[in-house]
Parts: structure tokens; C-alpha cells; sequence
């Protein structure tokens, strides 16, 4: 009878800390439901229908058919390319950027930790907006410092329009993108390689092991999860990348990304007052790329 007794008061406990825990979550869930669920299965309807700004109740139902339009569109083909091209340049050099900044700054004293933590990080904090207008005075065809450097230094003889260039447009993208990424992963990666058993490390130096042998087999390994992490975000943030293109190219010389192209398909094609169905369907297959590539990156990292 008592074990009984006892029993029945473990799973009431049980049930009131399962009520207290979801109670604490409420909120959380509630806020995932409203702006990540129901958005992502609006944006899946939206894209099997033809709804535009004129269009009431979502447009009408139009299957697969935005979807196969979009393989035969260049303009979507080439903005696909254009931003596999920054994701597979940025991500590896942020990547491997901040891991060889970061380990040459982790072992430095705490107050020159944190002013190159600080200086590192500042272009995060800093707003996209403000970095971006600096960035764009510097590559400016007339003022630009860049080309005044470069003509001073007899590198150029003539200024070079970095932004209206196709030959150069996508690259300044990408080097400002890279410029306002590195800042979490260093200092993710300093605090990662601070909580590495410095006793392994100094066992192996002991058994003869060079820098590079203690830090690919015993460092990395510990460092994994975080890297995996650095890796995953950062392909996001550079599959979305927009900000840059909308205030310094709008799309032109060849800097056409996906994320600019569907807010140019909702929004700025009035002459079709929007095609919010065509731009649903390009945001669902940018999901589903995004979400390839992020499954290939964790099971490689999980396979080291």
C-alpha cells in the first residue's frame, strides 16, 4: 500500500513539474507558433497559388507550376549562382579566418583579450546600415579611398567603379560580408579553445607532438561542436545576404542574390502589382537549400 502511495505522489510531482516546466515555455512556443510556424506554412501555400496584391483569400491554386517556372527563369538561375558563389567563398574564409585569429588571441592576458574581442566584434554590434554607407564611400568611383590609395601607390592608373563592375561587384559583396561575419565565430572559437584540456595538450608536447599534430588531434576534435555551429549559422547568414545589395547595387552588376530577387518579385514588380506566389516558391526552394547544405555540413562534422 505505501509503495502505491508513493508512486501516486511521484507522478503527480512529476505531472506538476511537467506543467511548471511547459508554463515556463509557453511563451516560447507561443512566439515560434506566430512568427516561424504559421509564417513558413503560409509562405508553402502562398507558393502553389498565382496571389499577387490584388488577389483575395491567397490567389488561386496553381500546383508546382511557379516552381517549374523558376528553372526556366535566368534571371533566378543566375541569382542562385550568384549566391552559391558568396556562400561558398564566405563561409570557409570566415571559417578559417576567425579559427587562426582566435588562436593566436586566446592565451593573451585578459585585458588585451578583450580589446581584440571588442575590436573584432564591434562591426556586429555596429548597425548594417552604418557599416555599409562606410563601405560604399570607400569603393566609391570618384571619392572613394581605395582608389585614391591604389592611385597613390601606382597600382591603378585610372579609378576603378568597384560597385558597377561586374568583374568587381560581387567580390566587394562578398569581402564586406566577410568583414561583418567574423566577429561572433572569434570569439566563439577564443572561448572554445579555452575550455580545451590544456593536460592533454601538454601530455602530448611531452610524447613529441609538433603544434599543429596537438591541435588537429586533440583541439579540434574538442572544438567541433562549436565549429559545427559557426558553420551552419554562417551559411545561413550568407544565404540571406540582402542588406548589402539592396543599399549598395540593387541587384545591378551582377550581384543579383536570391534574397534581393524575391523582394523585388513581391514588392517592386508593380507592373504585376507583386507576385507573391513566385516569390513564395523561391523562398521555399532557398529553404530547402539551406537546409541541405546545413544536414551535409553536421553529418561531415559529426563523421570527424
Amino acid at each position: 500500500m505505501s509503495s502505491q502511495v508513493t508512486q501516486k505522489r511521484s507522478r503527480a510531482l512529476q505531472r506538476r513539474e511537467d506543467i511548471a516546466g511547459y508554463s515556463f515555455m509557453l511563451p516560447s512556443l507561443i512566439f515560434f507558433a506566430g512568427f516561424v510556424l504559421i509564417p513558413m506554412v503560409i509562405c508553402i501555400w502562398l507558393s502553389l497559388t498565382d496571389s499577387n496584391m490584388h488577389t483575395q483569400g491567397g490567389g488561386n491554386f496553381i500546383g508546382l507550376t511557379n516552381f517549374s517556372n523558376l528553372f526556366k527563369d535566368e534571371v533566378f538561375l543566375d541569382a542562385l549562382w550568384n549566391t552559391f558563389v558568396i556562400v561558398f567563398v564566405s563561409v570557409p574564409a570566415v571559417t578559417a579566418f576567425s579559427l587562426w585569429v582566435a588562436s593566436a588571441i586566446y592565451k593573451l592576458k585578459m585585458p588585451v583579450l578583450s580589446a581584440f574581442r571588442c575590436i573584432f566584434y564591434l562591426p556586429v554590434v555596429t548597425g548594417s546600415v552604418a557599416v555599409t554607407v562606410v563601405w560604399k564611400w570607400m569603393f566609391d568611383n570618384y571619392t572613394g579611398i581605395l582608389n585614391s590609395v591604389l592611385k597613390t601607390t601606382g597600382a591603378i592608373d585610372a579609378n576603378i567603379n568597384w560597385l558597377g563592375d561586374e568583374k568587381y561587384a560581387l567580390w566587394c559583396i562578398i569581402l564586406i560580408l566577410f568583414t561583418t561575419s567574423v566577429g561572433q565565430p572569434i570569439v566563439l572559437y577564443v572561448s572554445a579553445l579555452g575550455n580545451v584540456d590544456a593536460s592533454l595538450v601538454e601530455a602530448a608536447q611531452v610524447d613529441g607532438a609538433t603544434d599543429l599534430q596537438a591541435f588537429w588531434k586533440i583541439k579540434w576534435p574538442q572544438i567541433m561542436p562549436t565549429t559545427l555551429y559557426i558553420l551552419v549559422i554562417t551559411t545561413i547568414n550568407s544565404f540571406q545576404c540582402f542588406a548589402l545589395i539592396q543599399l549598395l547595387t540593387q541587384g545591378g552588376s551582377g550581384t543579383q542574390t536570391v534574397m534581393y530577387y524575391i523582394y523585388y518579385t513581391a514588392f517592386k514588380l508593380t507592373e504585376q502589382s507583386g507576385h507573391f506566389g513566385y516569390a513564395n516558391a523561391m523562398g521555399v526552394v532557398l529553404a530547402i537549400f539551406i537546409g541541405i547544405l546545413s544536414a551535409v555540413q553536421m553529418r561531415l562534422a559529426k563523421e570527424k
